[in-house]
């Protein structure tokens, strides 16, 4: 892990010519962190392909490794895992350092609940700014008990219960996170668990929990939520996994083929899980040429290779319903808004205020500072776009620690007059460490 304190590193990204050619994209991040708990708790070997090699993923990686399991890179970027057992965790002998990792941290959270041992969970800055009280609160319920720092944040100790209880837990707000930190908790705690969803959100660690033999079941109640089912005490089988490429960070090669006129590039291997790719039907609405070829299913998940055509696009007005499925895609998605015809309103957006920043207020001042016309409101910006203008460019934009509001900015870059120039790209390293090789594999910076 680096520290923040080094030297940021600034970076301009300026026009670019049309793009083309074909590139993948990092592994799923969200399918990543699942791989390794999950191998780390069958018995016997697992294989991953393809894991999203980002900071995030290794501090999950080393605290599974720090509790017990035997986790290997080999030369080919195959990673082996043998795994402990549900119930098999040992306590961690150090203070197990999330990095920038929130689902590392909300996930093993609920993992560790179930398993009778103490950990404490630390982080860097701006984690240690993240509240942990929503997966708190129902871990707590199943008997695991917490000492956090004010406000619910990290550092933070955890003392897990073993036998816990099993409950039934109505998520008070749509959270991966919350939903996926229970059902974990649930592995080892006999009887039955349920999480009831009256919002859905991804659903990678049904899929993948599934996948691994748990018995899992997902019904549909009379209100229309999801009541997801987990039978504890689990007993998890290895598995052979090909991690799909992540569709967040398929967002900003797609935008940005979008947007530099004359562009088509084509992006494989893209996770299609429909609660993630909400920003593919939102991009379309808007006008965007984007064809699905090669759809195929590989461990459960949809995925398929996208190729993006140069295109107009129209302003638009989202559906609030539609963010849990593209919730880490606003802030690109704010810069294709900027550069289409007429106006675009996104509401119902609260939950971006508690990222890695807040992504809104970091959003609308970053985009006026590169000559967009954005209006912020309490749950989402007004943005009236150029109409194809390239924007004015300039900067430094403050990124405030947050890779997606980085990577934004550098596509920004890309349809400007004076190029935008991003304050520190070190985060980008969290969740996509080849983000510049792979502008440059379009044609787009030098």
């Amino acid at each position: 892990m680096h520290s923040h304190d080094d030297a940021a590193m600034p970076a301009t990204f300026t026009a670019a010519p049309p793009l083309s050619g074909t590139v993948t994209v990092p592994g799923d991040k969200s399918i990543s962190h699942r791989s390794l708990m999950l191998s780390a708790l069958a018995i016997g070997e697992s294989r991953v392909e393809g894991l999203l090699e980002g900071e995030d993923v290794l501090a999950t990686a080393a605290a599974m490794r720090a509790m017990g399991a035997d986790i290997v890179r080999d030369d080919d970027g195959v990673w082996h895992i043998h795994g402990v057992g549900v119930g098999g965790l040992l306590q961690p002998e150090t203070a197990l350092d999330m990095g920038n990792s929130g689902t590392s941290t909300r996930l093993l959270m609920g993992l560790l609940a179930s398993h009778d041992l103490t950990a404490t969970f630390i982080g860097d800055a701006s984690l240690s700014k993240r509240p942990m009280g929503r997966v708190i609160d129902p871990l707590s319920t199943m008997g695991a008990e917490f000492t956090a720092s004010p406000g619910g944040r990290l550092p933070l100790t955890l003392r897990g219960l073993s036998p816990t209880v099993p409950i039934e837990y109505r998520l008070p707000v749509a959270s991966a996170q919350v939903k996926s930190a229970v059902l974990l908790a649930g592995l080892n705690t006999p009887g039955i668990t349920r999480v009831i969803e009256p919002i859905a959100t991804r659903d990678h660690s049904e899929r993948m929990l599934k996948g691994f033999g748990a018995d899992l079941t997902v019904e549909i109640d009379a209100d229309g939520a999801r009541v997801i089912s987990l039978v504890g005490e689990a007993e998890l089988q290895p598995q052979n996994i090909v991690v799909p490429g992540d569709p967040s960070s398929a967002a900003f090669p797609m935008v940005a083929a979008l947007l530099v006129p004359g562009s088509r590039v084509t992006i494989g291997n893209v996770g299609l899980n429909p609660t993630r790719a909400g920003l593919i039907d939102l991009l379309r609405e808007m006008g965007g040429n984007i064809e699905i070829v090669n759809a195929r299913d590989v461990g459960g998940e949809p995925v398929g290779d996208l190729i993006v055509t140069a295109s107009a696009l129209n302003g638009v007005e989202p559906d609030p319903a539609r963010a849990p499925s593209m919730i880490d895609e606003y802030p690109v998605a704010f810069v294709a808004a900027a550069m289409a015809q007429g106006r675009s309103v996104f509401r119902g957006l609260e939950e971006l205020r508690v990222k890695e920043s807040d992504r809104l207020t970091a959003m609308a001042n970053g985009l006026r500072l590169i000559g967009a016309r954005v209006e912020e409101t309490e749950d989402g910006l007004i943005i009236d776009g150029t109409g194809g203008e390239p924007l004015t460019g300039g900067g430094p934009v403050a990124t405030l620690l947050d890779h997606r509001i980085a990577m934004s900015f550098a596509v920004a870059g890309l349809v400007s007059r004076n190029g935008v120039t991003v304050d520190d790209m070190r985060p980008v390293a969290t969740s996509f460490p080849g983000f510049v090789d792979l502008l440059r594999a379009m044609g787009a910076v030098a």
